[in-house]
């Protein structure tokens, strides 16, 4: 790491934080009257600003023209490994028919091929994809002589050449992604210390007179509100402020 780089000043994920903050966010504006009466500095303008860091966070993590980017290409994947299952059918077939080849539709890779694309697991595919290829190649004449087309042998080798190039060039996004987000550890410490300057006060405010309003206002509660099942956390529902 660059010398030169801020230290994440925070105990969770980058990903977590804008998310964390969102929810601390809803409280605060339920709550701005209590802090609005504890100091004058908690007003609409301290809201407006704390949004603003909450929505520069989240497009630095996941900008809306990446994620539309990343979801084409997981649907061409996805779509791509479906196509296959026909193909896989009719390989059953051909390797059951040959007394030639002596591998199981298990040894040969297609089992495992199967179970991947059933699975919607891409990076398996990538595994178990060339195996296939490879012992289609091996026993090309064998397979052909049951009635494998050349047509049915390139659709294996073309699935496996785009979804290996569709998965690399999602990772590159994602990559570049970290990269980026890396470079800007100093707008999430940022966000960070504001969100620990609203998180103390809400503690000043309840922690005495309302203990389920101090829930809201504890970071490890506000962090485990994440779905940590979730890869992506979801964001939750803007809450408006309440007036007088």
């Amino acid at each position: 790491m660059n010398a030169t780089q801020p230290q994440r000043n925070y105990n969770c994920k980058d990903e977590e934080l804008p998310v964390i903050s969102k929810f601390l966010s809803n409280s605060l504006k339920r709550d701005l009257l209590d802090f609005t009466g504890y100091s004058p500095r908690f007003n609409l303008a301290y809201v407006e600003g704390f949004d603003a860091k909450i929505t520069y966070a989240i497009n630095l993590i996941n900008p809306q023209e990446e994620t539309i980017e990343r979801k084409l290409i997981n649907d061409g994947i996805h779509s791509r490994m479906s196509t296959l299952i026909d193909p896989i059918n009719r390989l059953n077939g051909y390797i059951s028919f040959s007394s030639d080849i002596k591998l199981s539709t298990a040894d040969f890779g297609v089992s495992a091929l199967r179970s991947a694309i059933t699975s919607n697991n891409a990076e398996n595919v990538m595994v178990s994809l060339p195996v296939v290829n490879s012992n289609i190649t091996k026993y090309e004449v064998a397979l052909k002589a049951q009635g494998m087309s050349d047509e049915l042998i390139a659709q294996f080798a073309d699935a496996a050449l785009t979804i290996d190039v569709d998965y690399h060039k999602q990772h590159t996004i994602v990559s570049n992604r970290r990269g980026i987000v890396q470079n800007n550890i100093g707008t999430f410490n940022d966000l960070y210390n504001q969100l620990g300057e609203i998180i103390t006060v809400g503690k000043i405010l309840y922690k005495s007179s309302d203990p389920a309003k101090l829930q809201d206002y504890t970071f490890s509660h506000l962090k485990n509100e994440i779905h940590p099942a979730s890869k992506t956390p979801v964001l939750p529902p803007d809450t408006k402020i309440e007036k007088e």
